[in-house]
């Protein structure tokens, strides 16, 4: 099926609506301003100023009114895989991490189908890089966006991070078992739809990720793309990573509480004050329960606790 967004101006999108009055259909959301349904194609005007053109005749009816870009998507640095011709428009399975670079907290993995009838709506729901949204703006979309999109998240507690880093696994490792098996659980939900492609954002060559999982049971390989800055590159991994960032940041909520005290994000200075604290208050294993243990900040920690107790 088709799928052409155009960005009008104004005027357009107002003789769009008079052109097609004839075959009005009720908008089925608040950010629809109007539907037109033909035989072959469906018209949808939306609050942003989008205009999508879905099915077969949808070149076609787009056609008249301006011209989509239909190469594919780039972002600037962005290195991988060569994406399909209007890749930001396909049905694609997105997945993302985070939580990786920081000492306090899980790593947190979330995989997400957006299909191509739905990506403007993603747009309409806020998301864009996340790179380029925080935290609070993240909150507040991320309910949304887990009520619109199929997809499956992971979190992946200090204790069990803490127990298969001891026994050798490396942080690459623990990523790709938690995408590959992020992957699966959408795939399963959306059975037998299958997306036009799956997208990963790159954080390991294509025999790297593959060499990790290469005991486990299932793997997915089918359509699987890598790139690196894929947020940027379709919607769906952009979607995925604010999952897996609001995720995080509600494992980090209930750890704060259950600590009492802020966890600090990230690994500076910071981390280490507040780690110390920890350390003389609770004592070691208490801390090493809620931290990536092999992390420098363990050893920063245990000289800031040793000064304070001399």
């Amino acid at each position: 099926m088709s799928n052409v967004v155009l960005k009008l101006p104004e005027e357009s999108l107002l003789q769009i609506i008079t052109h097609y009055a004839n075959k009005k259909a009720a908008a089925k959301a608040q950010y629809i301003r109007f539907t037109a349904k033909l035989p072959d194609t469906v018209v949808t005007v939306y609050n942003s100023g989008k205009v999508m053109f879905q099915g077969a005749g949808a070149e076609r009816e787009a056609a008249k009114w301006g011209q989509a870009d239909k190469s594919a998507a780039k972002v600037s640095g962005a290195k991988g895989d060569s994406l399909p011709e209007n890749f930001a428009k396909l049905s694609v399975l997105g997945s993302d991490e985070t939580g990786t670079g920081d000492f306090f907290g899980p790593i947190t993995v979330a995989a997400c189908f957006v299909p191509a009838d739905k990506v403007d709506l993603a747009h309409e729901l806020g998301v864009k890089d996340s790179k380029l949204l925080n935290d609070e703006y993240m909150r507040k979309i991320a309910p949304d966006l887990r009520e619109a999109f199929l997809h499956s998240v992971l979190t992946l507690k200090n204790e069990k991070y803490n127990k298969v880093q001891a026994q050798g696994w490396s942080q690459g490792k623990i990523k790709a078992l938690l995408h590959n098996q992020a992957l699966k659980l959408v795939l399963s939900k959306m059975e037998p739809v299958k997306p036009d492609a799956i997208l990963i954002d790159q954080f390991a060559e294509r025999g790297i990720y593959y060499n990790h999982i290469k005991a486990e049971k299932e793997i997915i390989r089918e359509n699987v793309l890598f790139s690196t800055k894929a947020e940027g590159l379709h919607v769906s991994v952009a979607c995925a990573s604010i999952i897996a960032r609001v995720a995080f940041l509600e494992e980090m909520d209930r750890m704060s509480a259950e600590a009492g005290v802020t966890l600090p994000k990230g690994a500076g200075k910071i981390v280490d004050e507040a780690a110390a604290k920890i350390l003389l208050k609770h004592g070691a294993e208490y801390l090493k329960g809620l931290t990536k243990w092999h992390f420098a900040n363990t050893k920063k920690a245990e000289v800031l606790a040793k000064k304070r107790r001399a």
